[in-house]
């Protein structure tokens, strides 16, 4: 796929993997956001809330 390169070793060894480190961070992200979409999937109200309701969204804030 990708052939490294001395100038990339060296760029590796100078400021660290950043594809890796991107990767990585962009996994972590997937996850907590499948997680926060599990638990508003489960958590959301079968009717959308009426925001100029006062009481459809008391103890929210």
């Amino acid at each position: 796929m990708f052939q490294q390169t001395p100038v990339y070793d060296r760029l590796v060894a100078e400021r660290g993997d950043v594809p890796v480190q991107v990767r990585g961070e962009a996994d972590r992200i997937h996850r907590d956001l499948a997680q926060v979409l599990r638990q508003t999937s489960t958590s959301q109200p079968s009717a959308p809330l009426n925001v100029f309701d006062p009481e459809a969204h008391s103890g929210t804030l």
